[in-house]
């Protein structure tokens, strides 16, 4: 299981496993939870690559990071 501390977003932590390049058990501590849930559930068995790429960059109102963005973040370090 891989943890990666977030900065800048309402989330503190998020949690996930790869498996041969695939995302799986994902979750964010903090954060809004249903749609954080949600995108937990949209990714389970995606490309983490792939992932990343469409994530990376994303802000969240005036932040120029969101969870998604931090998610991209993690998935890098941890490729």
């Amino acid at each position: 299981m891989h943890e990666y501390k977030t900065s800048g977003t309402c989330a503190s932590a998020i949690r996930f496993e790869l498996n041969d390049g695939k995302i799986s058990s994902l979750s964010f501590e903090g954060g809004c939870d249903g749609n954080l849930k949600a995108l937990a559930a949209l990714l389970e068995g995606s490309d983490a690559a792939e992932a990343a790429k469409k994530l990376k960059g994303l802000g969240c109102g005036a932040n120029s990071t969101s969870c998604g963005d931090q998610l991209a973040k993690a998935i890098e370090k941890f490729l």
